[in-house]
């Protein structure tokens, strides 16, 4: 399994998961049928970027610890539409108990997969890394990461203990770009990466002047954005972010700008269209 979501994590996930819909109460729907042994299929009613069979696997394995699921793809295959994912042959209940949980984890961590994909394409003709952002969905930190990793995107820091990012309010905190980075180089471990956002080119030009070496420039204008790549001549990573979307990312991207930070790929996602269907 992937080293960024390991097992124990994808199990304590489906449990509080599958817990929202039973608690310490039976499915009492589900009880209404004669318990034999099925099989059902997850179709995608839309092209895809498959993510999350981990998660699907432990949702049914929960709950049928002799369910066998069977794949036809794997995570990170583009799937098209109306194809079927895989084959799930269980308990009658227990399939249909875990059906929520498994199509919700799902859909949400292939549209994580997709949309990323769909960005790392729109630049495929530059060097730019496609980077994802912490506006993630609570509790599902680690799993939209990795969703972002399977779409072919890179993962900005995972949390606050793994990289330094300096905002305008860190600035106004300590009263200059100068102070903010001469306090981040002398107290931070020196494996912590340092970034610092800015706003303009005099910011841009003050935090090089300070050693800057990770820049995040935020908002800015493509041409803006090319200034600071020119300026900056390879001197720091510069990284651009905000408001930039599929129809204008390709023109960003084309700066020289080092990366790109999206966060809509984990914030502002659409569910991929799946359904489970019992046949037989």
């Amino acid at each position: 399994m992937n080293k960024l979501c390991p097992q124990h994590i994808i199990n304590l996930e489906v449990s509080q998961a599958l817990f929202e819909d039973t608690t310490t109460f039976p499915d009492y729907t589900a009880n209404l049928l004669i318990d034999k042994i099925i099989t059902a299929t997850i179709v995608t009613r839309q092209e895809m970027v498959l993510c999350g069979i981990a998660w699907v696997n432990q949702s049914f394995l929960t709950l049928d610890e002799k369910a066998i699921i069977t794949w036809n793809y794997a995570d990170s295959d583009l799937v098209p539409k109306d194809s079927i994912l895989c084959k799930i042959t269980a308990h009658a209940s227990s399939i249909l108990t875990a059906e929520r949980t498994a199509l919700n984890f799902l859909q949400l961590l292939s549209a994580t997969a997709t949309i990323t994909h769909q960005y790392v394409k729109q630049v495929s003709s530059t060097k730019v890394k496609i980077m994802d952002t912490r506006k993630t969905i609570p509790g599902l930190r680690l799993a939209q990461k990795y969703a972002v990793t399977v779409g072919g995107g890179h993962n900005q820091r995972i949390g606050l203990y793994d990289g330094v990012l300096i905002k305008e309010n860190h600035i106004a905190a300590l009263g200059s770009i100068k102070n903010v980075l001469s306090k981040a180089y002398t107290e931070t471990p020196k494996h912590i990466p340092i970034q610092i956002e800015v706003e303009n080119f005099e910011q841009l030009v003050e935090a090089i002047e300070n050693g800057a070496k990770l820049i995040l420039l935020d908002n800015m204008s493509p041409s803006q954005i090319k200034k600071c790549v020119e300026y900056t001549n390879k001197r720091a990573i510069l990284e651009a972010s905000g408001n930039i979307n599929l129809d204008t990312i390709l023109e960003y991207a084309q700066t020289g700008v080092d990366r790109i930070s999206i966060g809509g790929l984990t914030k502002n996602i659409n569910a991929i269209d799946l359904s489970l269907r019992i046949i037989k």
